[in-house]
């Protein structure tokens, strides 16, 4: 039997391209491809792109891969404007060259056996968990899935998350869509009710902190992808640090672009965060 080659590891940088482009609610999704980006992808990872005029580079997560299109392998990135450089970015029009570095990160860990996982997602930052209960279902486990935001405009592929979990719950903030009230509102009681083995989480501090407390109250191991500024993204700069607990109970300061963004739940310190 022929020996299967190995796998393509680590981060590249290469010059990629705006291939499409379109506006879903509150944010604004881009196709861009990256050579050799796709091929290394896993979920919870994320890419670093170049803006102009900016010395920080702007991190954003990978929503989803194509490992072929008329483009050749692509990423999904989802946009959400809060200051110039993401203005600037989700402007771009289809054929604009962008500088990508990527895939950057520690990915979520994957269970070796088949489990009951819930996944809790809130906003944009929800992205990485798509790919995730993809590779997840692969794995045997029965997946449900939380997603909030503040209204119905930024929440994220609520309708195509029905197609691929078991179960979804929708929350906004404003009640204008499935469940009124955040996820750190219901997720005491979501987590018992899922039976989850596992709870991953990816979203706002009070998101993250909420779904480790209430993976740790049950028993449950959590993973959280937490957002920190990454004016690098590839920890050279030393300028995202996450305060964390060490495997030997020593408190320390990692970096949340190389060591993270996923860590376990119960690993943050949470009040110096």
């Amino acid at each position: 039997m022929a020996e299967r080659p190995a796998e393509p590891r680590g981060p590249v940088h290469v010059d990629g391209e705006v291939v499409a482009t379109k506006r879903v609610g509150g944010y604004r999704h881009l196709t861009l491809t990256a050579p050799g980006v796709p091929e290394r992808f896993r979920a919870g990872s994320f890419v670093a792109v170049t803006v102009e005029g900016h010395v920080a580079r702007r991190a954003l997560w990978i929503h989803r891969v194509r490992a072929s299109s008329a483009f050749g392998p692509t990423l999904d990135v989802v946009v959400d404007v809060r200051g110039s450089g993401t203005a600037w970015l989700a402007a771009q029009p289809v054929g604009t060259k962008v500088a990508v570095t990527g895939p950057l990160g520690r990915p979520f860990a994957l269970p070796k056996e088949a489990v009951s996982c819930l996944l809790v997602g809130e906003g944009y930052a929800a992205a990485p968990l798509f790919p995730l209960a993809e590779r997840l279902r692969e794995r045997g486990c029965a997946v449900s899935l939380v997603v909030s935001a503040p209204d119905e405009a930024h929440l994220l592929s609520a309708l195509e998350a029905r197609r691929s979990v078991r179960s979804v719950t929708v929350l906004t903030a404003d009640g204008s869509v499935g469940q009124r009230g955040t996820a750190a509102d219901h997720l005491d009681d979501l987590v018992r009710r899922s039976r989850a083995d596992v709870v991953y989480a990816a979203g706002p501090t009070d998101v993250l902190r909420s779904a480790a407390s209430a993976a740790e109250q049950v028993g449950a191991w959590s993973q959280v992808a937490v957002e920190v500024h990454t004016p690098c993204g590839t920890g050279l700069c030393h300028g995202c640090p996450l305060p964390v607990v060490g495997e030997d109970g020593v408190d320390r300061v990692v970096r949340a672009c190389a060591e993270g963004p996923v860590v376990r739940g119960d690993r943050v310190r949470w009040d110096a965060l």
